[in-house]
């Protein structure tokens, strides 16, 4: 039977509420200094072609996300005006697709943007983490309110080998890691929707540039 924990208000105090603060306040950070190391070349004035295309994708991306909300018929008559070969807004030819992934491999600017990027990323991430490990291994940092399966018991409860405590307890480490990648809404009321901190959906970007899948519409 799992055991029932009393958590000490302290933990609270000096653990899971500076963690939590640590990882919005270096979001934020990460932000500044990503725009701080792009290339002034790298930042013209918007093409209009790029910035037509980029709302032609957040219109199929809204038109997916809400597709329950109209008939099925409408539905796929939309699918074909976003995704048709011959027209579609979304279907980029092969070719063009590959010359645009050669000019962006060609841009050395792009290049050492890239790298900067993954250098802001990477460093914040590694020396947070290593401070979670020095200072907080080991601490039952909060308890979720309702009951989870023993499938959720490593992701919740990294760093503790307790296999008597209640799955729903959540360890330091493991907050750490939901701080890390559960923060987007709240980074895009802060920073925008558009911000440097979401590296999930910049990767999601670079790889629709590369050729995107009308099929996932």
């Amino acid at each position: 039977m799992a055991e029932e924990l009393v958590l000490d208000t302290a933990i609270r105090d000096w653990v899971l509420i500076p963690l939590s603060v640590v990882m919005v306040l270096i979001g934020v950070l990460r932000y500044f200094v990503s725009k701080l190391m792009r290339s002034p070349a790298s930042s013209p004035s918007p093409d209009p072609k790029l910035v037509r295309e980029g709302q032609v994708v957040i219109r199929a991306r809204n038109l997916r996300s809400n597709s329950q909300f109209i008939p099925a018929k409408a539905f796929k008559a939309r699918k074909v005006y976003y995704t048709n070969e011959e027209n579609g807004l979304l279907h980029v030819p092969k070719e063009d697709a590959q010359k645009a992934q050669a000019a962006m491999f060609s841009d050395p600017n792009m290049a050492m943007d890239m790298m900067k990027k993954n250098l802001s990323m990477i460093v914040p991430q590694t020396l947070t983490f290593a401070w979670v490990n020095f200072f907080f291994s080991g601490f039952v940092a909060a308890k979720i309110p309702f009951p989870l399966t023993q499938r959720f018991r490593g992701m919740l409860q990294n760093g503790i080998d307790l296999s008597t405590v209640d799955v729903s307890y959540v360890s330091s480490r493991s907050w750490y890691f939901l701080n890390l990648f559960g923060l987007r809404g709240l980074f895009s009321l802060i920073l925008g929707e558009e911000n440097a901190t979401d590296d999930a959906q910049k990767m999601m970007q670079m790889g629709g540039g590369m050729g995107f899948n009308p099929t996932m519409v």
